[in-house]
């Protein structure tokens, strides 16, 4: 059992920061990013991401205008694009990493040490990853809740309120951090590898063998 908990635990980390992957992705082109509801026209949903503002109608759908400049945007939204690609770029790059780490991939199965630093490098990319992720999201979600409150404000301008990709990030991000801790965990344990000793093993078989005939007359 203690030789198959290591396997299944880096299975298992390596897994959920895929889907942490996958959901940074996700969250980086979603534009559900702010969403304003205007009390005016009940049938109107605008939304706000990093790439586009939509309008969606009861009736219509959904259409969307690309931004027309970068430098237009608001700070929190250019900050955000780039260190979501950042860590969509440092996740993907973990899982290359980790992956050949893997004790259950067969390659390399001679150089345990070399597979631990993979993994253990993984598991770090993951972690800038998922806090990458996190730190956009909850700047936005921050200058959100600010404006919301601002008294300077009138009460009759409406107000942009939370979009779903701020919760799809910080799942992402929270998916990301737990499973590069996981892979971290297991480069700790000190169980020894059945590959590991079958090529001792054999490594010793062949050197009696080598002194056997070297010692014959």
């Amino acid at each position: 059992m203690a030789l198959l908990y290591q396997p299944m635990m880096q299975l298992s980390g390596i897994l959920i920061s895929l889907v942490g992957w996958v959901l940074s992705c996700l969250t980086t082109y979603l534009p559900q990013w702010k969403n304003l509801n205007l009390e005016l026209n009940e049938l109107e949903i605008w939304t706000m991401g990093l790439w586009q503002a939509c309008v969606v109608q009861e009736e219509g759908g959904m259409q969307c205008k690309d931004f027309d400049s970068f430098l237009a945007l608001p700070p929190e939204l250019r900050i955000s694009r780039i260190l979501m690609f950042f860590s969509n770029g440092s996740g993907l790059f973990g899982l290359l990493l980790s992956g050949f780490g893997l004790d259950c991939l067969k390659i390399g199965e001679r150089q345990q040490g070399q597979k631990k630093r993979l993994l253990l490098f993984g598991g770090m990319l993951f972690w800038i990853s998922g806090i990458t992720a996190i730190v956009p999201v909850s700047w936005v979600a921050h200058s959100t809740v600010q404006e919301f409150w601002d008294e300077n404000i009138p009460d009759i301008v409406p107000r942009w309120d939370f979009g779903e990709a701020l919760f799809v990030g910080w799942l992402a991000g929270f998916c990301l951090i737990l499973g590069g801790s996981l892979l971290n965990c297991t480069i700790c344990s000190t169980e020894v590898h059945p590959s590991s000793v079958h090529y001792a093993v054999a490594e010793q078989q062949d050197q009696r063998q080598h002194l056997e005939t070297e010692t014959r007359p």
